[in-house]
């Protein structure tokens, strides 16, 4: 998908909010964007998601399927969480039966699935980000975007989420986020740029990514590393995963609250 020329404001008098935005997002890459509050990240993102129409400019490529988390999820609408993920399922073309199942399987591995006949209404904040979360995955989607999707989950969660995000991009699919902590998914971008007045601009990524951790974990028989990690094998049965510093903690979270956890041996961080 690429974005070319692309502007956006709400009115032929009124400021540009964007202008001369030029994007590439090519398929299978995570795409980090950030810039200061109320600068555009957001009106960015709806455009790319195809909620927003730009003012001028032109986008090509875009998959058929595209997903979206915004930053606040309507969550008074007259449905359960379940039958709000089937209808989202059935929008996206899938089946009933299987629509249905999709939306058990994403309420189960974000921790919801005690709730998936309550009324969104009476979800708490945190469980209504995950329905909204589940939505934008259930249908496996081309192109996923997320602005602050991570806001409000708690930690298991956000470990999840981390996971399906690099699950999306191994298979294929583009993802484009904003996230206020600079620590999420570091050092796991294909390409990083900042929204600056009106324009957007490419981060510049320095040569040296910062000191990296080495984890030696062992992990239930059968059982997968985060995706995404470098990995050999250590000395005595298990594994070494080296990462960067600054993603440490989000792995060692999301290994110790795997559904089956991971045994923690060693961490050391790397010269």
């Amino acid at each position: 998908m690429k974005l070319t020329g692309v502007g956006r404001r709400y009115g032929l008098r009124r400021p540009w909010v964007l202008r001369g935005v030029e994007l590439d997002l090519p398929a299978g890459a995570l795409v980090r964007i950030e810039g200061r509050n109320g600068g555009g990240k957001s009106t960015l993102l709806r455009i790319v998601a195809g909620i927003d129409t730009p003012s001028e400019g032109r986008i090509a490529g875009r998959p058929r399927r595209t997903a979206y988390v915004p930053e606040r999820f309507p969550a008074a609408l007259p449905l359960t969480a379940t039958a709000y993920l089937t209808h989202m399922g059935r929008v996206h073309g899938l089946a009933r039966a299987e629509a249905a199942h999709r939306a058990a399987r994403w309420l189960e591995r974000f921790g919801a699935a005690a709730y998936a006949h309550t009324p969104l209404a009476e979800l708490s904040k945190g469980s209504s980000q995950k329905v909204a979360v589940a939505q934008a995955l259930l249908a496996e989607p081309g192109l996923l975007v997320l602005d602050e999707a991570w806001t409000g989950l708690d930690a298991p969660a956000r470990a999840e989420l981390d996971r399906a995000v690099a699950e999306r991009t191994a298979a294929g699919g583009t993802v484009v986020f904003v996230d206020h902590d600079p620590a999420r998914l570091a050092g796991t971008a294909d390409a990083h740029h900042r929204v600056e007045g009106v324009a957007l601009v490419p981060v510049r990524e320095t040569a040296d990514a910062g000191p990296y951790v080495r984890i030696e974990a062992a992990g239930p028989p059968g059982s997968e590393p985060p995706p995404g990690l470098a990995a050999e094998p250590a000395p005595g049965g298990g594994l070494l995963l080296t990462v960067p510093a600054a993603r440490s903690d989000a792995v060692l979270r999301e290994l110790l609250t795997a559904q089956s956890p991971w045994h923690i041996r060693t961490v050391e961080e790397l010269p």
